[in-house]
Order: C-alpha cells, then structure tokens, then sequence
C-alpha cells in the first residue's frame, strides 16, 4: 500500500473509531493508528471539527464581507486543466467530509 493510502486508511479507521462505527476487526489497526504523529494529528482535527459543527451559528461578520470576498473571488484567474487531465467529476459527498 502506498504512503500515502495508508494514511488516508488510518484516517477512515480513526474517524470510523470516533463515529463509533468501526468494525471490532479493525479496533486494533486504529489503535496503532493513533499511534502515529499523523494519527495524534487526525485524532485533535477531527475533534476540532466536530467542536465547530456542535457549536453552530456562524461568527457576525461584517457588512462587506460578503462584498470583499466577492471581489478578490472575481478577480482570481479561472483554474485550468492540467495536460490529459479528465474532465472534473465532483466528489462524493462523503469525500467532502472526510475527516471528522
């Protein structure tokens, strides 16, 4: 397995553990996750982001806010498509919540 699945698998097992959904087989694996800087590092991000969803309500901004993130949004060049590169599928929604 490469690196960097590894530490995307340690991430799902430690958010599966969090979630109390992990399966009694993997208890182990994500244990010796957490085990692991990057596992220490997924296991305090993740409470982080629970901690703001509970917290709910966003923080007052100001009036023109809206108005100056509008404007530097507009004023950023369009992305563009790397060489070969597919046409952009959007992620499962499940992938825009990964850490936990």
């Amino acid at each position: 397995m490469e690196p960097m699945d590894t530490n995307k698998k340690n991430r799902e097992l430690i958010s599966a553990l969090m979630d109390d959904a992990l399966p009694a087989a993997d208890v182990e694996l994500a244990l010796a996750a957490l085990g692991t800087p990057a596992g220490e590092q997924a296991w305090a991000t993740f409470h982080r982001i629970g901690d703001v969803l509970r917290a709910g309500g966003a923080p007052e901004l100001s009036p023109a806010f809206g108005a100056r993130l509008a404007a530097q949004l507009a004023a950023e060049p369009p992305p563009t498509r790397r060489a070969g590169a597919e046409a952009a599928q959007p992620a499962p929604a499940a992938a825009a919540t990964e850490p936990r």
